[in-house]
């Protein structure tokens, strides 16, 4: 129903008058490439605005409070989820197209949506499952890719989203080899893993995998000593360098030290003894119910593509405690 009134008459003109401010490299609210099938405007938000709303209301996202980043199933309350990591990840987004005088709304849209293919198990979920189709089918998995698929083609029973260009192409592209067309899918890209790596430190911090003392000393003492510091210090970098660079990028010293963190935290946490155990609890569990799914198809839920498809779309959706239960049943 068209909504009839002065504000929804004038609202288009205030949001485009508005965002004449913003820097030119700025994607208007306005001039998305669009959406696969069209759609009547809304009177009263802009086509990012509505992206937002729907990934905010559609069920995968939901299922990302179940899920988590390293550890599976953790027992501490403030263990972050896929959920809370996303979350973040949206605002330092937000802050950052805010200071760049780039579409906060585009950035928050990509941002919300970027993990909502992610499988259970976080990091030893997704390598558990892309290593059993690489191995037995030839395929690959990408939580990236199952993203957009889960955006495109899975949410509303089939008929997808219907998000606009933009946000699907960050959606896909927040990592990867291409990088996203757009300046706010390129902050959501480096934001996620400034993010990422600081959270999961304070996580194996509490969780007793890592002890404070055993971080890089360089990098900590040019980044910051706790997560708020680091996470700071990036941002602020991470504006400082992209002003006027016509791109998202980071100055050389941060963006090393950064990289450098990165491949601490693979060494030691994703890759590290404890992972190792957490890395054959998932294939276990995601090989022994993927098996019994593909043996019985019928158990599966109507979807896009072959049997395959249909198999590995089901366990990518499935929390971990699902997945952990389903596991024990069978």
């Amino acid at each position: 129903m068209e909504v009839a009134g002065r504000v929804a008459d004038a609202f288009e003109e205030r949001v485009r008058a508005r965002e004449r401010l913003l820097s030119p490299l700025a994607v208007g609210s306005y001039e998305t490439r669009g959406r696969e099938q069209p759609e009547e405007p809304c009177a009263v938000r802009t086509p990012f605005q509505r992206d937002r709303d729907r990934v905010t209301h559609s069920k995968s996202f939901r299922r990302l409070k179940g899920k988590t980043q390293v550890f599976i199933d953790p027992e501490g309350d403030h263990i972050r989820t896929r959920m809370t990591h996303t979350l973040e990840t949206t605002a330092i987004s937000r802050v950052v197209a805010r200071a760049l005088a780039l579409n906060e709304d585009l950035a928050e849209a990509i941002g919300l949506g970027h993990d909502v293919g992610h499988p259970p198990f976080g990091h030893a979920g997704e390598y558990a499952l892309d290593r059993l189709l690489s191995t037995r089918y030839e395929r690959r998995f990408r939580h990236n890719e199952q993203s957009r698929r889960v955006v495109d083609l899975l949410e509303r029973d089939g008929e997808g989203l219907n998000l606009t260009w933009e946000v699907r192409d960050g959606i896909l592209n927040h990592t990867g080899p291409e990088l996203p067309d757009s300046l706010e899918g390129r902050i959501v890209r480096i934001v996620d893993r400034v993010a990422y790596i600081n959270h999961d430190i304070d996580d194996a911090v509490s969780a007793g995998v890592l002890d404070p003392s055993e971080l890089p000393a360089d990098e900590i003492a040019l980044l910051g000593a706790t997560g708020s510091a680091r996470i700071d210090r990036l941002v602020h970098d991470l504006v400082e360098a992209s002003d006027g660079a016509g791109d998202i990028v980071q100055s050389t010293e941060i963006g090393e030290a950064m990289l450098s963190l990165r491949a601490f935290m693979f060494e030691r946490v994703y890759l590290g003894p404890r992972a190792a155990v957490e890395h054959a609890r998932a294939h276990d569990v995601v090989g022994r119910v993927f098996d019994h799914l593909v043996e019985r198809p019928e158990l599966v839920p109507a979807g896009p593509g072959d049997e395959v498809s249909r198999v590995t779309d089901y366990v990518a959706g499935m929390t971990d405690r699902f997945a952990l239960a389903y596991a024990r049943d069978l």
